[in-house]
């Protein structure tokens, strides 16, 4: 039998072996959330929503264990576990509330009523990724569920052990056994059986952008329903009329957090020339402040990356002459460390100024003005993410609406809540998660048109 080996990224250590699923695995799985699927459907809808909410009273029960697991897979500093598994808590709640309020419609037609519901599709199979591992699972499982299907989700096979961990409290909490399952096992088998299982009515990928552009081909195949959350490089753009203190201070959380391993990162800090001297002066205390150490100190803000594979593709964009003009410092010895490290770059062609890292590092250009400040956040061929610094309402909502990109914010990093849309332009992604649609994105509109003429 084939095993999944987990590590710790902080040390290299095995912290658990897991077995890896088998395309006969997967079929078991999808016949066994087929027939669990037919019962939770019919359950009514306000028995639905009171187990999500036990489902979610159990993880809140158990969030210090879960951010322990995220620490010990993932290499995520502690506070930051903390709050993913309070996130898939929150998630769960949001997509209790609802299940009462997925309505149809009553739309005026002559000679009869016509009305629509939203059906559920059926079993859906969420391929999570190693970044983000419980509050990504959770965006579509979560909704999923409350809309009446079935899931199957698919942990990366570096991060199994908290995804394993919630399919255990979704039983403890009393849902149903197979309607929610956890099938670790790599991308290629375990994933691609879901991907081309007939049974399978909608998959939702977080990952790469290749990888994507194969799931959704892959997919067009049965004309199965698919939303992608794909790769991205996030631009943060700082005009001169802004708070430039606060900008800079803000800056380095926004590529540095989850050690830049985060499809919103504002790896690519595009600052008005006339700020720049003076933003680079403030940059640099604020980079080398982010606490680097042990994920399981309160105090380390930043952890190592994922591992060896994702080191050394971040070394990779940082050759020996590459413009550092800001380095970290990180641990050495075991585990997979990596300093922060900000390039000032004179161009925008180069490969860190245009794909995506995955790593803790940005790259710096100057722009004259606004014209030219949008021309550059829109030269990738992602759409994500992004960040603007103004004091300028006008300029806000003008740059806010030229920039192609899914999640905009100003004077501010966040990108993702899950009261609201979530999703990319281009090769960001396709679709849209979390926010008042969630649900609706897992059901199918029937429409009924009945008559009310008079039998002759």
């Amino acid at each position: 039998m084939h095993e999944l080996h987990v590590l710790n990224p902080a040390t290299e250590e095995v912290v658990a072996t897991v077995p890896a699923a088998t395309p006969q695995d997967a079929d078991a799985s999808v016949a066994r959330a087929t027939a669990a699927q037919r019962g939770w459907s019919a359950v009514a809808p306000a028995d639905r929503a009171r187990l999500l909410r036990r489902f979610a009273a159990v993880v809140d029960d158990h969030v210090e264990e879960l951010a322990g697991l995220e620490v010990r897979e993932a290499g995520h500093p502690v506070g930051n576990a903390r709050w993913e598994a309070g996130n898939a808590r929150d998630l769960l709640e949001y997509a209790a509330g609802g299940i009462e309020r997925l309505n149809g419609s009553q739309i005026p037609v002559a000679g009869g009523l016509n009305v629509t519901f939203h059906e559920p599709l059926g079993v859906v199979a969420v391929i999570a990724p190693w970044n983000f591992p419980m509050p990504i699972a959770a965006w579509g499982t979560a909704p999923a569920l409350a809309a009446g299907n079935a899931v199957i989700l698919k942990p990366a096979e570096t991060t199994p052990l908290t995804s394993l961990r919630l399919a255990e409290l979704a039983l403890e909490a009393g849902l149903p056994e197979g309607l929610f399952q956890v099938l670790p096992g790599e991308g290629p088998v375990a994933g691609n059986a879901l991907v081309e299982h007939p049974g399978v009515a909608k998959v939702v990928f977080t990952g790469s952008t290749a990888v994507g552009k194969q799931i959704m081909a892959k997919c067009a195949a049965s004309v199965k329903r698919v939303t992608l959350e794909l790769g991205g490089k996030s631009p943060n753009i700082v005009f001169a009329d802004a708070d430039i203190e606060q900008a800079a201070a803000a800056a380095p959380g926004s590529f540095l957090d989850n050690t830049g391993q985060d499809c919103c990162a504002r790896t690519r800090i595009l600052v008005q020339r006339s700020a720049y001297d003076r933003f680079m002066e403030l940059l640099e205390p604020a980079v080398k402040a982010f606490t680097v150490g042990d994920p399981a100190d309160p105090a380390t803000r930043m952890g190592p990356l994922i591992s060896a594979a994702q080191l050394e593709r971040v070394r990779s964009y940082v050759p020996q002459d590459a413009p550092a003009a800001i380095r970290g410092e990180a641990p050495a010895g075991k585990g997979f460390w990596y300093p922060a490290t900000v390039l000032a770059l004179a161009a925008d062609g180069a490969p860190a100024a245009v794909e995506e890292i995955f790593g803790p590092v940005a790259v710096v250009l100057p722009f004259e003005d606004e014209d030219e400040a949008v021309r550059l956040a829109n030269a990738t061929p992602y759409g994500l993410s992004g960040s603007l610094w103004t004091r300028d309402v006008g300029r806000a909502i003008r740059v806010s609406r030229a920039v192609a990109a899914g999640n905009l914010s100003v004077n501010s990093h966040s990108s993702v809540r899950y009261s609201t849309p979530f999703g990319g332009f281009g090769q960001s992604g396709l679709g849209r998660e979390l926010g008042p649609g969630a649900l609706t994105a897992f059901t199918e509109t029937k429409n009924v048109f009945i008559s009310t003429e008079e039998s002759k």
